[in-house]
């Protein structure tokens, strides 16, 4: 039985760890250039996913004008199908401040089912960013 867990990040060290699962999914997968990849990391609470102790997934939110937003959800792919950006997703929601107004994201189109069982529903026409088509979901 794999063993999955998801930390908030507290070093340096895990911080760079989210950053290459981001770079190897975001950057050399999906074509997204680097310098759009490393934006308001300062002003992010970051998450690293962990199956039996080995670096498999991360993501982020951080406060904006609108609310709280989800970001940089990203599986390598070896580890995708196990559970992991469901993971993901259940530690950064329980982490936002309860009483959080609006909770968002930008949502790749083939993730919006992932992010529906978790109570987001799509707002809006579909859009670009990256390079790469999104819907914007708002949990209800």
């Amino acid at each position: 039985m794999e063993i999955l867990q998801v930390n908030k990040i507290r070093t340096q060290e895990e911080l760079e760890r989210a950053f290459a699962i981001r770079k190897k999914v975001f950057v050399e997968e999906q074509g997204c250039p680097a310098d759009l990849e490393y934006e308001n990391e300062d002003v992010s609470t970051h998450f690293l996913a962990l199956m039996d102790n080995m670096p498999c997934g991360a993501c982020r939110w951080r406060k904006t004008e609108q609310g709280y937003k989800l970001e940089r959800f990203a599986v390598l792919k070896e580890f995708r199908g196990k559970r992991v950006g469901q993971a993901l997703l259940a530690a950064a929601l329980d982490d936002i401040p309860d009483h959080a107004d609006l909770i968002y994201l930008h949502s790749q189109l083939d993730a919006t089912s992932l992010y529906a069982k978790f109570g987001f529903a799509v707002e809006g026409e579909q859009f670009e960013e990256a390079g790469i088509r999104h819907f914007k979901m708002v949990k209800r």
